[in-house]
């Protein structure tokens, strides 16, 4: 198993953060070396000043938390965060196409944020997890794939649910062995963290980065 800290996105995505806040979580990533903090885009400049002399990359969330704006919007939101310092794109599909199985819709979705960091910024899609049924968790997965993301997670963390081992295992049937799959949302303790990683989770979204390494 990869070292536990390089697997964790040390994550605060609530509306209500200061900037001191986020300043703290760049410290403690810088100190624990997790591979990244993820932040909302208003906040990429400042904490790639924070971590500028770091190993830990930025991450940020486009679309965020509905995944309802359009294509163009998420596509421009991306390019700007990467412009701003970001190195990691977690984008929030478009859930009401997937409910509609509107594939074509799903994979411009998709793409238009792939293309946008292009050899600039690693992708990841939110899929929304606990508001999709198995068959639209697979399709949601298989149209990420085509569409050229580097991985697939499952939640926001604002919706009615988090991740779970049975949908990191679904996850990563769907992706097969080479795609990232992200467990966000609920991954509260060490032993939460080992049941993603040994379910097929190859990174871990959490505020409580500094207690998983804790044994």
């Amino acid at each position: 198993m990869e070292q536990l800290n390089k697997m964790i996105d040390h994550t605060l995505l609530k509306a209500d953060a200061t900037e001191e806040q986020i300043k703290v979580l760049c410290e403690q990533a810088a100190a624990h070396h997790f591979m990244s903090v993820c932040i909302n885009p208003t906040w990429v400049k400042k904490a790639a000043a924070y971590l500028n002399h770091s190993d830990v990359k930025i991450c940020t969330v486009i679309g965020f938390p509905l995944g309802a704006s359009t294509s163009e919007v998420k596509a421009f939101e991306a390019a700007d965060a990467i412009r701003d310092g970001a190195d990691e794109i977690d984008m929030v599909i478009n859930i009401g196409a997937v409910k509609d199985r509107d594939t074509e819709l799903i994979e411009r979705d998709i793409h238009s944020v792939v293309n946008a960091a292009k050899g600039k910024a690693l992708t990841k899609v939110i899929i929304e997890t606990s508001l999709l049924t198995d068959e639209e968790k697979v399709l949601a997965c298989e149209v990420a794939k085509k569409a050229g993301a580097d991985f697939v997670k499952t939640s926001t963390g604002f919706s009615t649910g988090g991740a779970t081992v049975e949908d990191i295992k679904l996850m990563r049937s769907a992706v097969g062995p080479e795609m990232g799959v992200k467990a966000s949302g609920g991954v509260r303790t060490r032993q939460d963290a080992i049941d993603m990683i040994q379910a097929g989770a190859t990174r871990l979204g959490t505020s409580n980065g500094v207690a998983l390494l804790e044994k």
